[in-house]
């Protein structure tokens, strides 16, 4: 059978450009289908513009510390209309650059929303178009469902496009979006209320990470409610009521539904090959990212394993590499890196000490807490935390968490150490570069604690 192309990609976010690509320099012919703006959510509206917002937070607090430091400045004023115009300058400028990435490699666009139709075969509006290999990189989506009434709330998508801030806002969620947008909003002049579940945010996080965003917080003027996740979100006007069970109800003008991502695999066309998803909407995929239909391949959020851009970057290259390159790759998805962006930011790699103790092992736990120089001089209270979990048996660091700052830009380079197998002796041997905050992660050496055989 002639085939139009030898690769067609659903979705053109991070994963699906990265994998197109990759595919074409390859000599692949490939066609990519996009129903929206070129770039996908990272790009457009996830990490890049949620990390622009979090710039915007820090500013408002480097202008106050800066008093500390002898600057005479008058108290900050921010204007959301002005960031929010040069936000949406900044991605349809990326949009331009994807475009011309996909064009450079010769990677054919097809806009508009793609079905799967049978074997091989994938529908675009009238137009029907044929590979040997389909690859679905659909991404997710913001949950919309998860309570009843709350539909009517803004997601993380508005808030990025807002023209103004509300003067309070209600948070539902507990989890890094939630955290996230919480921190902002409050450095931002929003009176912001969280509600969630749990009893304290991040779930799946350390502990020590969760216990401290839970205060930095609370340091931040925002009130949290554990344990109080709304049963049902109503209209009232202009604004809602939450519903909080012990007849309790809560008014707010705005409120932002953070209640988690799901997988985009509803009418897509599955169900033309047999593929079921899982409860969560998630594809199931093997080792290689094949589905249980011949031919058909997925990546990234659409599978629900580790709902990161880099790895979906990560496998859409493997992917491509194993199709049409020399080299069959797969993806290790232990010890990645992530970063919650709230303010100060959380960067984390490796398991949790909860994790760890469950799977029955011997762990060595070395900890610090302070002020950042920083924030001494000019006697602010934020604080610095850090961890590594250490194998008692072999030496070998686990993980390493952090909550402070400059803690991604850290903790990145330490998954380097991580990936490499450096022992708690290679830290050790490291000298210190003074003065700094990530000189602590080598002058810890005194253990916390000591857990498990």
């Amino acid at each position: 059978m002639a085939y139009d192309f030898d690769l067609i990609t659903l979705g053109a976010g991070s994963g699906g450009v990265a994998a197109s690509r990759r595919a074409a320099m390859q000599g692949a012919r490939v066609a990519i289908i996009e129903g929206g703006q070129v770039g996908g959510t990272c790009v457009l509206r996830g990490c890049v513009p949620k990390k622009l917002l979090m710039y915007a937070a820090q500013f408002g607090d480097a202008i106050r510390e800066s008093r500390g430091y002898g600057w005479a400045v008058a108290e900050p004023r921010f204007e959301m209309a002005h960031w929010a115009a040069t936000k949406a300058a900044e991605t349809k400028r990326l949009e331009g650059v994807y475009r011309k990435l996909l064009d450079g490699a010769q990677v054919t666009l097809v806009e508009g929303w793609a079905k799967l139709d049978g074997p091989n075969r994938v529908k675009v509006g009238d137009r029907v178009l044929t590979a040997p290999h389909i690859l679905l990189a659909t991404g997710s989506a913001p949950i919309r469902d998860s309570i009843p009434g709350i539909d009517a709330c803004a997601t993380s998508d508005e808030l990025l496009d807002l023209q103004a801030l509300p003067p309070r806002a209600a948070l539902i969620g507990g989890g890094y979006i939630a955290v996230e947008f919480a921190s902002m909003l409050a450095r931002l002049g929003v009176e912001v209320s969280m509600f969630y579940r749990d009893r304290l945010p991040l779930r799946g996080f350390d502990d020590m990470l969760r216990t401290a965003a839970a205060a930095e917080l609370q340091a931040a003027g925002i009130s949290l409610h554990p344990g109080s996740a709304p049963s049902r979100v109503q209209r009232a006007g202009e604004g809602f009521l939450l519903m909080l069970g012990d007849d309790r109800v809560s008014d707010f003008p705005w409120v932002l539904n953070a209640t988690g991502r799901r997988p985009n695999s509803a009418g897509i066309g599955l169900e033309s090959l047999g593929i079921q998803p899982d409860q969560a909407g998630a594809v199931p995929v093997n080792e290689t990212l094949g589905t249980t239909a011949p031919g058909v391949h997925a990546i990234g959020d659409v599978t629900n394993r580790k709902n990161l851009t880099p790895v979906a970057i990560a496998e859409g290259r493997a992917l491509a590499d194993s199709l049409f390159g020399k080299v069959k790759r797969q993806v290790d998805l232990s010890d990645i890196a992530s970063a919650v962006f709230m303010l100060p930011p959380i960067a984390t790699v490796g398991p949790s000490e909860a994790q760890l103790t469950a799977e029955g092992r011997a762990i060595t736990v070395f900890e610090t807490d302070f002020r950042p120089m920083k924030q001494a001089f000019i006697g602010g209270q934020e604080r610095t935390r850090m961890k590594l979990l250490v194998d008692t048996a072999s030496d070998r660091v686990r993980a390493v968490h952090m909550i402070g700052a400059d803690a991604p830009e850290i903790v990145q380079s330490l998954a380097v150490a991580l990936r490499a197998g450096a022992t708690k002796s290679d830290f050790d041997r490291t000298l210190a570069m003074h003065p700094t905050a990530a000189e602590e992660f080598v002058l810890m050496r005194e253990p916390s604690r000591q857990l498990g055989a």
